[in-house]
């Protein structure tokens, strides 16, 4: 998992629930902190980050990960280049379809190593994105986080329905409906 990931939770951290909070959640994770934008980590560390958040917080470790999703997509937004083809597109639906047809497709090129997640895109109407979610890291509410993200990106109200298809929730269905 690359490292601006790492770098925006911690940021995150820090913002929402202040320094103390912070170091309290890397030394129950036993994590030094220690990360760069541009390097390349387990993403189990993360998973551990926040659960101790959670468990520091006694907020539910799903709910983090959505206000996270959300908080870190303008950041990952920021981090595209120019020529990746997002000023075409112009709604919510054509952005996600982008990160899979193009962002992911990038992003392997760029880091053979990389494992980003998969979407499978099962319908879609004007209204109405249906697609599965697929990833070893079973991170399916950061998901849910950077489609509101997405979406307020793009100023449009949407509502989010998810329903695992495994135990493990490596692999989520979404359906992602505009509000008019």
């Amino acid at each position: 998992m690359k490292g601006i990931i790492f770098t925006e939770f911690l940021e995150l951290v820090e913002q929402q629930f202040g320094l103390e909070t912070l170091d309290k959640v890397l030394d129950l994770s036993e994590d030094q902190g220690i990360y760069t934008s541009v390097g390349s980590y387990d993403h189990k560390s993360l998973v551990k980050l926040i659960v101790n958040l959670s468990k520091t917080t006694d907020i539910p470790a799903d709910a983090l990960q959505e206000v996270f999703g959300e908080t870190v997509f303008i950041s990952l937004l920021n981090t595209l280049p120019d020529n990746a083809g997002i000023l075409d597109c112009t709604h919510c639906f054509d952005f996600v379809r982008h990160v899979e047809e193009y962002i992911h497709v990038e992003v392997k090129k760029l880091y053979p190593d990389a494992n980003p997640p998969k979407f499978d895109f099962v319908s879609e109407t004007e209204t109405q994105l249906v697609f599965d979610y697929s990833s070893a890291r079973c991170m399916g509410h950061v998901c849910i986080g950077l489609l509101k993200g997405c979406a307020k990106h793009f100023d449009q109200q949407i509502e989010i329905g998810s329903q695992s298809l495994n135990e493990q929730g490596s692999e989520v269905r979404f359906v992602v409906n505009l509000i008019e």
